[in-house]
């Protein structure tokens, strides 16, 4: 019986949200993803973490916006027509957004084409759990965990 328990796990597949950053692409759990909103006004916050960004109201919420490049170290947001604010439902947690350069598509992998990622370095390697493999593509998976981690990584 447990043969064929593992048989099927073999076949176990997760979609992700593939989205650009830069010039790279990075996968999302699509567990995780309660809404795509367009970019809107983001209110700070004073003394908030660098890579805070703000609040927004989406329907009368409000959610905290991070921005993913400046927590990974790279440089600040330009936002454009294809920029878009993700909406993240975490587990005791609530809501957060956070901000990407566009949303490509939607992915299935299964567990063969994910590469884990081996070690952790310092920097944005930190925020990666995998590496998946969509045909030519690669696709970075991010660790939803370690980006919205309100520890400073820098």
């Amino acid at each position: 019986m447990d043969d064929n328990k593992l048989e099927t796990m073999d076949k176990v597949t997760k979609q992700y949200i593939v989205v650009q950053i830069g010039s790279e692409k990075y996968g999302i759990d699509i567990g995780y993803v309660d809404n795509i909103v367009r970019m809107q006004k983001i209110t700070r916050v004073p003394k908030a973490q660098v890579y805070f960004k703000g609040i927004i109201n989406l329907r009368g919420e409000v959610v905290p916006v991070m921005s993913v490049r400046i927590k990974m170290g790279l440089e600040d947001d330009v936002f454009t027509g294809a920029s878009r604010i993700i909406i993240l439902k975490i587990e005791d947690r609530g809501a957060l957004g956070v901000i990407v350069d566009e949303v490509c598509e939607v992915v299935t992998l299964s567990e063969d084409e994910i590469d884990r990622a081996v070690g952790s370095t310092k920097g944005k390697d930190n925020f990666i759990n995998g590496i998946g493999k969509n045909g030519d593509t690669l696709i970075s998976l991010f660790e939803i965990n370690a980006i919205i981690d309100e520890k400073d990584n820098g």
